[in-house]
């Protein structure tokens, strides 16, 4: 059986985890301030969906753990490091997307053709063998994609 006191804080120590009031709180798990409030003050024992909606809005927070206090929350300390680490690489990845390497290749063909002297002569002929063998094949151009600096591409196809 669930004791509502000690359920209080257990629901408490969420709160505080993620930073949320119990307003915040509420609206996360669409559920009305007042039963949040009474569920804080220990007054009413949680139903199953209010139990079911945490579980399923908070994946860290264990179904034993929130309703007899058994196990850990967060469910440890590595975890709780893991979950940091990642929100920093989503935010890293928000902030600088990966390049892609299509841009990569096009930016050194591009420096190419603008440096030409950087190249030497057996690169140029090389590049020049290959060019010519697509040509004498007769080999239709399928599409033509032009990446942007801006991480943006424009794709022409053949009619």
């Amino acid at each position: 059986m669930v004791n509502s006191a000690h359920f209080a804080k257990r629901l408490q120590k969420i709160l505080e985890y993620y930073g949320l009031s119990a307003t915040a709180f509420s609206e996360e798990l669409s559920f009305n301030r007042s039963t949040i409030s009474h569920l804080l003050s220990g007054r009413n024992k949680p139903s199953l969906e209010f139990v079911m909606k945490v579980l399923e809005r908070f994946p860290e927070v264990e179904l034993h753990w929130l309703l007899n206090g058994k196990g850990t929350f967060p469910t440890s300390k590595n975890d709780e490091e893991n979950i940091a680490k990642l929100k920093e690489e989503i935010l890293k990845l928000k902030k600088n997307p990966p390049v892609q390497v299509e841009k990569i290749a096009s930016e050194k063909v591009i420096s190419e053709i603008e440096n030409p002297s950087l190249q030497n002569n057996e690169t140029q002929a090389a590049s020049q063998i290959k060019i010519s063998e697509a040509f004498q094949k007769n080999n239709p151009i399928e599409r033509i994609v032009i990446f942007y600096t801006n991480g943006t591409f424009k794709e022409y196809k053949s009619e």
